[in-house]
């Protein structure tokens, strides 16, 4: 594959294993309270099993993003990145925080668009 769709996909690849991490291990603590900005400890208690849950989905996103870097295929990398997009808009949409779609969404579709332009 190309450098720059090598990069661009490892870049959200690794933000979905951040997310992994924030949302499985984080979401109690002050940098997962304070980065989804939780109502409190005690929410985020109520709410930690959900949250391990998105984490786990997260982190197929990453392997599979990961996994179609190893093999070199490019329809795997576009079927994760379409995924990648869906639940950002889905994510954003839902929250009714745009940020989310920035942070998730343009990274993945950014690279959507390179692996297009360039088959």
């Amino acid at each position: 594959m190309d450098i720059l769709i090598t990069v661009l996909i490892s870049i959200v690849a690794i933000e979905h294993i951040y997310f992994l991490i924030l949302e499985m291990f984080l979401w109690t603590k002050p940098k997962g309270i304070k980065t989804f900005g939780l109502k409190s400890k005690e929410f985020a208690e109520d709410t930690k099993v959900l949250a391990a849950n998105q984490g786990l989905y997260n982190g197929f996103l990453a392997a599979g993003l990961i996994y179609s870097l190893i093999i070199g295929d490019k329809n795997f990398s576009v079927f994760f990145l379409v995924c990648v997009t869906i639940a950002a808009i889905y994510g954003s949409y839902s929250t009714q925080k745009a940020r989310l779609f920035y942070i998730q969404g343009i990274p993945a579709l950014f690279a959507l668009i390179i692996i297009l332009i360039n088959t």
